[in-house]
């Protein structure tokens, strides 16, 4: 055997074993076959309305089916948990809302590290909650609230998409600002949660605008928004902060994940599909209509972003003497 000749062997099985370890998926050809996206909450909810509005926006630009699929339970633990097993190779994604870095404050042990076991991808939508109740019920104001609950602590009853969502943790500040002792009612997402408070059997539920817009002002109130200044869809609703209570200014957000060792090459390749399809003028209307709008974040400062809202949680959760479960 010649030495130029093993040289070449050599060479040969090194350029094999390069592209034995290199990822499977390139960015010229991801993605090549469905792509399924699970949303941790029910349908109807606000991250399932978004996932929905994007998946069609994607499919016209991959030209390749990307399916939904909603696994709702225990704040959203449950599906997440799911796509943190999935293979990481870009076609097992997770869109989930702000309950996402809600859960590591109320969960003592989540079966997952949001942090490391998922890679961020991208902030898909913002939207204020709204404050909503009864028609026709007693509270029709946020005073009306307060002064109901400040008479009979435990006896006003609050309405949440479930424990450690992120509909729970914005009523607890709320509470907390407002100096109130409610009773918390979870459900199993939003749907529940605004048809008991349509039917009057709960005070209110701090709703994603989206998944109540149609609903608004016919079978539930809109008494305020947790926005810092009026939502321009609905102008004459006020602000939480506007009613007594600065310090409540908060948005919900929805976000994508990968799980944690997926390729660099297809994270890259998914914030750019996505922020390409999240400036087309047709998603953003479809977003508009549904109280939904859009901000761009490249992956580092959106997992920057989530880091600094699972601070914010553990601080409120603290503060609001909420025991994790």
């Amino acid at each position: 055997m010649t030495r130029r000749y093993l040289q070449s062997v050599l060479l040969a099985g090194a350029l094999v074993a390069g592209l034995s370890a290199a990822p499977a998926l390139a960015d010229s050809n991801y993605p090549n076959r469905p792509v399924r996206v699970v949303v941790p909450l029910t349908p109807g909810s606000g991250a399932d309305i978004v996932a929905r509005t994007l998946a069609k926006s994607l499919e016209a630009l991959w030209r390749q089916p990307v399916i939904i699929e909603n696994k709702p339970g225990a704040g959203g633990t449950i599906g997440t948990r799911e796509v943190v097993s999935a293979p990481a190779d870009g076609y097992t994604l997770l869109i989930q809302s702000a309950s996402h870095a809600a859960n590591p404050a109320i969960y003592k042990s989540l079966p997952y590290d949001p942090t490391k076991d998922l890679i961020d991808v991208a902030l898909l939508a913002t939207s204020p909650y709204v404050l909503v109740s009864a028609m026709d019920g007693p509270y029709q104001t946020v005073k009306a609230i307060v002064d109901a609950a400040k008479v009979k602590p435990q006896a006003v009853p609050f309405a949440s998409a479930g424990m450690g969502t992120a509909s729970h943790l914005v009523a607890e500040l709320f509470a907390m600002h407002a100096k109130l002792d409610m009773l918390h009612i979870p459900f199993k997402g939003s749907p529940d949660a605004i048809t008991d408070v349509a039917g009057g059997r709960t005070a209110f539920y701090m709703a994603p605008l989206s998944t109540v817009r149609g609903m608004l002002n016919t079978k539930l109130r809109p008494v305020a928004v947790t926005s810092a200044e009026r939502a321009a869809s609905l102008p004459s609703v006020p602000t939480v902060a506007e009613s007594g209570y600065p310090d409540v200014k908060v948005d919900l957000w929805i976000g994508m994940w990968a799980p944690a060792g997926t390729p660099d090459d297809v994270i890259q390749k998914l914030a750019k599909d996505v922020s390409q399809a999240l400036q087309s003028p047709e998603l953003q209307a479809t977003y508009a209509a549904a109280g939904n709008q859009v901000r761009l974040m490249s992956p580092v400062d959106f997992a920057q972003f989530v880091r600094k809202d699972i601070d914010t949680n553990k601080q409120l959760v603290k503060q609001a003497n909420i025991t994790p479960q």
